[in-house]
């Protein structure tokens, strides 16, 4: 995980916070948490696999089969949803 958040599992407000500032940063623009991201235009296919590759390194999960599904990127709540289910499942 990133110096921004705790070694232990991170709160669901902590991970919707990072990934709002991850949304930021890349589309200088802030997005609600219940922000379809790909009904926007915002999200190409190369931006979506940015996501993948940002939610697993900074939260130490990893996304595989069906949890690569576009619901689980849809929204930031929705990737928070996840992060929280794959920390659970891994032991974080």
């Amino acid at each position: 995980m990133t110096d921004s958040l705790s070694a232990t599992t991170p709160t669901a407000e902590a991970i919707s916070e990072n990934l709002q500032e991850f949304l930021l940063s890349r589309t200088k623009q802030a997005w609600e948490p219940d922000v379809d991201l790909f009904a926007s235009g915002v999200v190409s296919s190369m931006f979506a696999m940015e996501l993948v590759v940002y939610v697993e390194k900074t939260f130490d999960v990893m996304v595989l089969g069906e949890d690569l599904a576009v619901d689980n990127f849809r929204t930031v709540n929705k990737m928070t949803g996840l992060v929280l289910r794959l920390s659970e499942n891994s032991g974080v």
